[in-house]
This record gives structure tokens, C-alpha cells and sequence, in this order.
């Protein structure tokens, strides 16, 4: 049996975890989720620490990455996975509400892989996730 690496989803937000987690659905990826809902567990995620010391020792195939999350947000996240050089092969896509060119341009700059607006309406919502999901965990190939 193929093995899947997980994608790792970082989102505080209960509706679009929702909606995401069922786009995801639609499009059969064979892909573990795994969530966290702020920045701090994605680190302790992506480090093997605290509540994850003990998860499989594999590497997301893709981060999805909030922008406005408790604890630490993902522009600081994505500083911190981008500056280690166990972590910066990961592709990261902002997947966030923020349309500010200013964390269009730093998410870029800092080294972000894509960065996606979250639509407003459903269906269009749904579409870009599954095409996220299709791209980043069927399509492209990771380190």
C-alpha cells in the first residue's frame, strides 16, 4: 500500500475548517489532515514537540497556512519554518482572508510557495481548495 504524507492545515476558524475538510473530502485525496488551530502548534508540530512529540516521523507534503491565528501568527510562522533548514523544503501556501498587499508581499518575500484569498462565496470557496489539495498533494513533488 502507497504511503500519503499528511497535509497539515493551520486554521482557528471552526466554518472554514468545516468547508475545507470537506472539499477535501470531495476530491478523495488519500492524504491525512492534520489540524492545528494556531501557530504555535504548528511549530510544536512541525519539531516533534509537546502534544506531537510522538507523531510519525514524516513531513507534510504541504503546510496550509492562516494568516490571523492565535498565539502566533502565520507570517511569523512562516518566518520561523522558511529560517530552518529542516522545515524550509516544505511548501507552504497561505490559504488566508487577508487580500493586504503588505502580507501578500512579506508572505512572498519570506518565501511562501503560493497565497491563496480565501473566496467569500461557497462554491467558489470549495473549488479553490480542492484545486489546493489536487495541486500540492497529487500533482506537485516534494523533497
Amino acid at each position: 500500500m502507497e504511503h500519503y504524507p499528511p497535509i497539515l492545515y493551520a486554521e482557528d476558524n471552526a466554518n472554514d475548517i468545516e468547508l475545507t475538510l470537506m472539499a477535501f473530502r470531495e476530491c478523495n485525496l488519500q492524504n491525512r489532515i492534520d489540524l492545528v488551530t494556531d501557530g504555535l502548534q504548528v511549530l510544536d508540530y512541525l519539531n516533534y514537540a509537546g502534544k506531537y512529540a510522538d507523531r510519525p516521523l514524516e513531513k507534510p507534503v504541504v503546510i496550509l497556512l492562516d494568516i490571523k491565528m492565535p498565539k502566533m501568527d502565520g507570517i511569523q510562522v512562516l518566518r520561523r519554518i522558511k529560517s530552518d533548514e529542516n522545515l524550509k523544503t516544505i511548501p507552504v501556501v497561505m490559504l488566508t482572508s487577508s487580500s493586504m498587499e503588505q502580507d501578500l508581499v512579506e508572505s512572498y518575500h519570506l518565501g511562501v510557495n503560493a497565497y491563496v484569498v480565501k473566496p467569500v462565496d461557497f462554491l467558489e470557496f470549495m473549488e479553490a481548495v480542492r484545486k489546493i489539495g489536487s495541486f500540492w498533494a497529487l500533482v506537485n513533488k516534494t523533497i
